[in-house]
């Protein structure tokens, strides 16, 4: 059922009310007196009550008058709330920001990248959602985030890409993985070898020179098949035509770091993610012929939607590179 009276009615009723005067009420409202009375009477009409009792000293809210009263003000105090949280924002720069975040990036990227635009902008809100490229494409064409940070897409249809830096795909495993894998490469190898020293050299090269060799038979650690970032890896398999042989998945780029660590298999993982552990060499690098090409992270956000104030600070302080 919809209200018959209007907000400007209700906003005068409240002032009767808190000034307990017809006089003190239309004098802060800047209008008449008359005008104040027949705004009070139309009300009054429309609920079918008596909001006031008149006297020589003022009104005086009646019993349905204080329920009425009740509401009102708070009512208006939320809005005057509502208008002080305007306010505050403007003058503190304050907002809020909706970032949807690749699954793949959100640790090693993500958090570095906040943390420098939280140091700057502390007053914005920031909410965080962290799911698939295509799920967080998806979200930012019906409205849910402001932003993702993802790998690049091969289509952005509405969307602006702006470059944040690259990654690149290596390969790598413990020391010790790989070297009982070149031992089980040899011994594999053994029955077919040849007393002939010329030949058993040969044998022993075609078995264990070829880096590519070591997907064939060590065990491959790789993302989902549901994972963007897995398909620039089977592209790379196919173009070079590169046997696999078992093959595990996971669904995170953490747990492909520490199970590559702990020397479960051969993992496909971000270099930028690792570099620490090449450092100290707690992984190797596997010395692949051909080397994947690098990819573009950055920040998606809609090309054609008036972004708030958050969102352009944002896209403002990252133009350029990171921080």
């Amino acid at each position: 059922m919809e209200t018959e009276s209007t907000l400007s009615s209700y906003h005068i009723f409240n002032a009767v009310a808190e000034t307990g005067n017809l006089s003190k009420a239309a004098k802060s409202l800047y209008i008449s007196q008359p005008a104040i009375s027949r705004a009070v009477s139309k009300l009054e009409q429309n609920l079918s009550v008596k909001l006031f009792i008149r006297g020589s000293r003022g009104v005086h809210l009646t019993e349905e008058g204080k329920l009425l009263y009740a509401h009102t003000k708070s009512a208006f105090d939320f809005l005057r709330q509502g208008e002080e949280n305007i306010r505050r924002i403007h003058h503190l720069g304050a907002g809020i920001l909706r970032i949807g975040v690749s699954t793949t990036l959100y640790k090693h990227l993500f958090m570095p990248l906040l943390q420098n635009f939280i140091l700057e902008y502390p007053h914005i809100q920031v909410n965080v959602r962290c799911h698939s490229t295509n799920e967080i494409m998806e979200f930012l064409e019906s409205g849910k985030i402001d932003i993702g940070l993802i790998n690049e897409p091969s289509s952005l249809h509405n969307l602006e890409f702006l470059k944040i830096t690259e990654v690149e795909d290596i390969f790598v495993a413990t020391e010790t993985y790989l070297k009982n894998l070149k031992l089980r490469e040899q011994e594999k190898a053994a029955p077919y070898q040849t007393p002939v020293k010329k030949n058993r050299r040969s044998s022993e090269k075609k078995a264990s020179g070829s880096p590519f060799s070591l997907f064939k038979n060590g065990t491959l650690m790789l993302l989902n098949d549901k994972n963007f970032s897995r398909l620039p890896i089977e592209e790379y398999f196919s173009k070079n035509q590169i046997e696999t042989g078992q093959i595990m998945e996971f669904d995170t780029m953490d747990m492909l770091i520490d199970f590559s660590k702990i020397g479960l298999g051969i993992g496909c993982v971000i270099k930028e993610f690792v570099q620490n552990e090449l450092n100290d060499r707690s992984l190797i690098e596997l010395p692949v012929p051909v080397k994947l090409n690098k990819r573009n992270v950055g920040l998606v956000y809609g090309k054609t939607t008036l972004q708030s104030d958050s969102v352009s600070k944002f896209i403002d302080f990252y133009k350029g590179g990171t921080r």
